[in-house]
């Protein structure tokens, strides 16, 4: 999908030098190597690093993180990266995991000094005198092992607790031309993301030099446009899983999906070129706006409701603890 060119690019965008911030992390004397990238957060995975000469007090600032341990190559300057703090195939060996056992493995250990980072970050959003408007977190691209990962929800909601945060989930145009198949796809992985973290979400179509995203759009706002895509797949039968169940399943979906498309935020660009980052972050800042007024009531009713569970849970041990104690007294007459 080009996600990692993108926070390239993203970071060019931004005027901030690199901090190097890799051994504020540690486990102490028995801390190994890192592992690495991370994915975005507070107000879309904000952005550090790079950027010649000098900014002016108006430039947008950042800050980069990268949480993919198994990355070899990170084209953009990273701050803090977790393979400086976890060595991703030592995992591997030592625990005889494969690639992603060892990716989930690698993201809990990092995570259990998260507040380490949240520390760090915080500190230098004081430093910039509040100007840091943007965090760029780079995640690993294999969308279950964060997402669905309890370390990836203790991350994300450690950054939504401190920041304003937006996640970005970047599709490929060039492969949803091919196959309506292959969108509805990424829409599902979408709308897996948007639920599981309830944290605002922007769809980014991405190589918008190769393949412009309007007819994408097209089929996010219109079902029929969908549909009709749909039947002239069928029809050239340029794809083999366009009939039968899969065609079926498909077209159900896009009548499902039509009310979640209402929730999403969507725009074009350009990972090489650098189309369209203006107006991806013209659209995280919409975004960002949406978790001040929604995810923060959401998090403060999670919140109370975490706090009546344990009221309730104490009272329920005091019960249990009375009730004992008489029965104990009455078995001792």
């Amino acid at each position: 999908s080009g996600k990692t060119t993108l926070m390239a690019q993203l970071q060019r965008s931004l005027n901030v030098p690199v901090d190097d911030d890799e051994t504020a992390v540690s486990y102490g004397n028995d801390a190994k190597p890192a592992a690495q990238q991370t994915e975005e957060s507070s107000c879309d995975d904000g952005g550090g690093g790079g950027g010649g000469g000098n900014p002016s007090p108006t430039d947008p600032r950042g800050y980069c993180l990268n949480l993919d341990p198994a990355t070899l190559l990170v084209p953009y300057g990273v701050s803090i990266d977790i393979r400086d703090t976890v060595d991703y195939k030592e995992v591997m060996k030592q625990h005889h995991l494969g690639p992603n056992g060892a990716i989930m493995t690698s993201l809990n250990l990092f995570c259990t000094k998260f507040d380490q980072v949240l520390g760090i970050l915080e500190q230098r959003a004081d430093d910039h005198d509040g100007s840091l408007d943007y965090i760029l977190v780079d995640t690993p691209g294999q969308i279950e092992a964060f997402t669905w990962s309890a370390s990836g929800t203790i991350m994300s909601e450690g950054l939504a607790s401190s920041f304003p945060t937006v996640l970005t989930f970047v599709v490929d145009c060039v492969r949803c031309a091919a196959s309506p198949n292959t969108f509805m796809s990424n829409m599902l992985y979408a709308c897996s993301m948007l639920y599981r973290t309830r944290l605002p979400l922007v769809v980014v179509f991405n190589k918008i030099d190769v393949v412009p995203h309007q007819f994408l759009m097209e089929w996010m706002q219109d079902y029929d446009a969908f549909q009709d895509a749909l039947d002239d797949m069928q029809a050239n039968k340029d794809d083999s899983s366009s009939s039968g169940f899969y065609g079926s399943l498909t077209r159900s979906l896009s009548l499902v999906l039509d009310e979640f498309y209402r929730q999403l935020h969507s725009c074009g660009v350009s990972a090489v070129t650098g189309d369209g980052i203006d107006d991806f972050w013209k659209t995280v800042d919409v975004a960002a706006k949406e978790f001040e007024t929604d995810y923060l009531q959401d998090l403060q009713n999670r919140i109370e409701e975490q706090k009546a569970k344990k009221k309730a849970i104490a009272r329920d041990g005091v019960r249990r603890l009375r009730k004992d104690t008489v029965m104990n007294a009455k078995q001792s007459e």
